[in-house]
């Protein structure tokens, strides 16, 4: 069914596929709105005690792949790849089910992953120098807890370690362009070409990397990247299931929605074919008459079929 494309462009098609999805997109927006107040507020602050500072006194230093960057890795780049197959092909469906699909994968991911932060309030290994950043520790004399006298946006961010957002985004982002790949270069059609796996691994190789700087930044623990990578990786496999087959079926190049619109034009063009039915004329000559009279031939046909 992939071989008979339309062109189903943003201008013919925009508008239908906009209204068709209206409460989608308005629930990625309240997703937005979620995950933007999952960071306005306090995290759980864990007990963090004398004897506990042995794990958390790394360096304090910056991040090695900038907060912003990662939106451009995780989504911008496939964007990119999106708009350029449709430039292409001239399908809309695949393009907005691409861009809806990438979108909910990393929102989804993120409100997972924050919200997880909020509870958990796991310190990170930079926690000492966020809590006491003249190097000069003070604790509560009956508890041994830690009495932080750092920046408090600092200390609060030092609370949110488990799991790591840079990880969850990266691999809710190019784990979904991974995905797309794979149907779009029938990665797997059991023709053993291995080439192609590579371009697969490609997004998954920079979402690792991504998520290995923040161990080598001291910002996370390998739990917190592990299961960030986790979170992202499962939200991303289920957010493109919903819009795109298996790589492996047959119709894996384009979304459900594109082969269901193809298979419903098709049935109509059956359907009217059907009722709008040309009728056979035949001149018979009738004995005794003195005339000629027309006749419906396929109707005759079709009546002796059903004697």
């Amino acid at each position: 069914m992939a071989d008979q494309l339309r062109c189903y462009t943003m201008r013919s098609h925009g508008m239908v596929l906009a209204r068709l999805h209206m409460y989608d997109w308005i629930i990625l927006l309240l997703l937005a709105v979620i995950d933007g107040l999952l960071n306005l507020i306090e995290p759980f602050h864990r007990f963090v005690g004398k004897d506990m500072m042995t794990d958390l006194r790394y360096p304090l230093k910056g991040n090695t792949v900038p907060f912003w960057a990662v939106p451009i890795f995780g989504i911008i780049l496939p964007w990119a790849i999106f708009f350029g197959i449709y430039f292409k092909k001239k399908n809309f469906y695949d393009l907005h089910h691409g861009i809806l699909g990438i979108l909910y994968s990393v929102l989804i991911t993120a409100v997972i992953t924050d919200a997880i932060k909020d509870g958990v309030g796991r310190p990170r290994p930079d926690f000492f120098w966020r809590c006491f950043p003249d190097g000069k520790d003070v604790y509560d004399n009956i508890t041994t807890g830690v009495i932080c006298h750092g920046e408090k946006s600092v200390i609060k961010e030092g609370h949110k370690s488990f799991p790591s957002g840079h990880s969850s985004w990266s691999f809710a982002g190019l784990g979904f362009l991974a995905w797309y790949l794979a149907g779009k270069i029938t990665a797997f059609d059991r023709r053993g070409h291995v080439a192609k796996l590579c371009i697969v691994f490609l997004p998954l190789l920079t979402a690792s990397l991504v998520a290995v700087s923040r161990v080598d930044d001291y910002w996370h623990h390998w739990q917190d990247v592990f299961t960030g990578a986790l979170i992202g990786l499962t939200v991303a496999s289920f957010c493109y299931l919903q819009f795109f087959p298996y790589p492996f079926d047959a119709d894996a190049f384009w979304p459900h929605a594109y082969t269901v619109q193809l298979a419903e034009e098709r049935n109509s063009r059956n359907a009217n074919s059907y009722s709008v039915r040309p009728t056979e004329i035949e001149t018979v000559n009738i004995p005794g008459r003195g005339g000629i009279t027309l006749r419906d031939t396929l109707n005759d046909v079709e009546s002796g079929s059903r004697s």
